[in-house]
């Protein structure tokens, strides 16, 4: 296996050269601040996930206001969700130009926006564009930078600071379905998500948190990389000469542009300087021009780098192993929320609806998952644990649970393989650790937004899917069954791929040492 992007040999060329340097550790790093980015993820985790986990309390409340059937109405939901996921790329775009900070604190407003026109809709359709739509791209710019900064922010301790900001999801979800529940029965559904929306403006604050680290930070970074990583970081080592061949995405034209840029900006502060006596008007016109020449420099670099993760010459998409993952992302996400979705209906089927009510097999599920994240983010920070190793066995443990829960036909068996999925899919806090590993810091935005967004689409069309398959066989467990094969399916790419690159420089070196 691997333990960081060094094993799959992927190398953008900005965070390789830096390693060899002695440089004082930034206290910032691992520590400091970085907690109290951690503090704004969490937040966000209830603010953004809990909400949309306890959108059912609203759903109900929208079949009678509209009279609309299950489907139509159900897919608000399904594209506030699916919508928050989706638009991952593009918010990649905003953040390499404008940064995590401007880019939570624009989709804070903007999800607050949505959730307040929401409560004037008339119809289903107006919920599509103003809560669907409107409220999920606000979610989407809010929630990638949180997730992207605590992978800025810490080394040694990633896993663990994932799974901490992540179980915001779990308690989120107890939190906003009991308030969503109070308000809808004290001031209607309208108030409710009018007040809702007024909440949902402490996101800006949240992304106010976001203090951005300085590129000599950033590469301070992995400075602190300790020397077991050092050592499994070589495990899997390849050669990345085809890569390194392409070139760094985008540098030569960067360094022309930026020389450009800067001789510009330069002439302009020289005219701004030798013309303190010309008029205060045209002295205001050099400062404008000044001002707006170093947004296109910000936005010109911003979009260069996002342009050249996806399509330059050593693109996101030249590391197999990479695409592997976003294969895999493409399949797991739906075999998580299927459970949600059709377990209220096996207890019904199996007579166990008073035990159910007592203690629900959703509950466990959510319970156990806090826990599970942020054990399985303590284990993969220990020195001599693969994170990619505790990766793959969580996922081999879920996809065993999808697959065997159909054959539980007690409220004791069903509990015991909820509680696994709960604790197993606690890996989702390590999926930005593992992005991370395999492309770098610097690209972290840009491709942990493509796995989101492939989770998205999973999320969107997983849930009907499987009632499609429920109404062609009118069974449940074929609705586990292929959700759990396509997931098998998706799990088997990612322990085959690492191994074929692994061979693939081998027998290129063999051959090179016969010629």
């Amino acid at each position: 296996m691997y333990a960081s992007r060094e094993d799959i040999g992927y190398d953008f060329g900005e965070d390789s050269k830096v390693g060899s340097k002695p440089t004082k550790p930034n206290p910032n790093i691992d520590g400091g601040w970085a907690w109290m980015i951690v503090l704004s993820s969490f937040l966000v985790h209830i603010l953004i996930m809990g909400s949309q986990m306890a959108l059912g309390i609203l759903n109900m409340e929208w079949l009678e206001e509209f009279n609309q059937s299950r489907g139509l109405t159900a897919w608000v939901s399904s594209l506030s969700m699916g919508i928050t996921l989706i638009v991952g790329p593009f918010i990649g775009l905003f953040i390499s130009m404008c940064g995590c900070r401007t880019t939570a604190i624009i989709g804070g407003v903007l999800n607050a926006l949505g959730w307040i026109l929401s409560a004037y809709a008339s119809n289903v359709h107006y919920l599509f564009l103003t809560f669907g739509l409107t409220a999920g791209i606000g979610s989407g710019m809010v929630y990638l930078p949180a997730v992207v900064m605590v992978g800025q922010y810490f080394q040694k301790r990633r896993a663990l600071a994932q799974g901490l900001s992540t179980t915001g999801t779990g308690f989120g979800t107890f939190l906003m379905t009991a308030l969503l529940k109070y308000l809808c029965s004290e001031f209607g559904w309208r108030n409710a998500m009018f007040i809702q929306g007024a909440i949902s403006l402490n996101l800006c604050v949240c992304g106010a948190l976001m203090r951005p680290l300085s590129p000599k930070d950033l590469c301070e970074k992995y400075v602190v990389r300790s020397d077991s990583e050092e050592t499994r970081a070589k495990a899997l080592s390849q050669s990345t000469e085809t890569i390194k061949s392409n070139g760094v995405p985008g540098e030569e034209t960067d360094k022309k542009e930026e020389a450009a840029n800067e001789e510009v900006l330069g002439s302009v502060q020289h005219t701004e300087a030798g013309g303190k006596s010309g008029s205060g008007r045209s002295m205001y016109g050099l400062r404008l021009f000044k001002t707006v020449s170093q947004l296109t420099v910000t936005v010109r670099k911003g979009f260069a780098l996002w342009y050249s993760s996806y399509f330059g010459a050593a693109s996101l998409f030249t590391n197999r192993v990479f695409v592997a993952f976003i294969i895999w992302a493409l399949f797991a996400y739906s075999s998580f929320v299927i459970p949600f979705i059709h377990l209220p209906e096996i207890v019904k089927q199996y007579n166990l609806s008073r035990q159910d009510n007592v203690f629900p097999l959703t509950s466990i599920i959510a319970i156990v998952h806090i826990f599970g994240k942020v054990i399985l983010g303590i284990i993969s920070d220990l020195p001599c644990i693969s994170t990619w190793n505790v990766f793959l066995i969580a996922n081999f443990t879920l996809v065993t649970c999808i697959l065997t829960l159909p054959l539980m036909q007690t409220y004791v068996g069903l509990a015991v393989v909820c509680a696994l999925i709960g604790f197993s899919s606690g890996y989702f806090s390590l999926m930005p650790v593992v992005t991370e590993d395999l492309v770098g810091t610097k690209h972290l935005a840009n491709a942990y937004g493509i796995i989101i967004c492939a989770n998205g689409i999973s999320a969107l069309f997983g849930p009907p899917f499987a009632g499609w398959i429920y109404d062609i066989t009118q069974k449940y467990d074929f609705s586990f069954y292929i959700a759990g094969l396509l997931y098998m399916v998706g799990i088997i790419f990612l322990v085959i791929q690492p191994c074929i690159q692994k061979k693939q420089p081998r027998e290129k070196s063999t051959e090179e040492a016969q010629v």
